[in-house]
């Protein structure tokens, strides 16, 4: 899981591909976003933009907006899992 830097809000990353966004306050289902292939290792919220990043064993990296609810690109290349992601502050 990843705590949001400003909002009461945990991104978790799922065995199944899913990753869920919650609010850990009222104990709410906020969103989901299902578009990787097996499951997801490593997930961070950007601090000051509606983005996060997730990468998992399908070899790829995800970057989502989470305003708009959407994947906005892939990052292909790798040649095994991803373990973790961070952005560069």
């Amino acid at each position: 899981i990843t705590f949001h830097p400003n909002r009461p809000w945990i991104l978790a990353s799922l065995h199944n591909g899913v990753i869920q966004l919650w609010d850990y306050r009222m104990c709410t289902l906020l969103d989901r976003f299902d578009e990787h292939d097996g499951p997801v290792r490593g997930i961070d919220f950007h601090t000051n933009q509606p983005l996060f990043v997730s990468g998992g064993d399908d070899y790829k990296i995800k970057v989502w907006n989470y305003k708009q609810k959407k994947c906005l690109f892939t990052l292909l290349g790798h040649l095994d899992y991803i373990r973790t992601t961070f952005f560069h502050h």
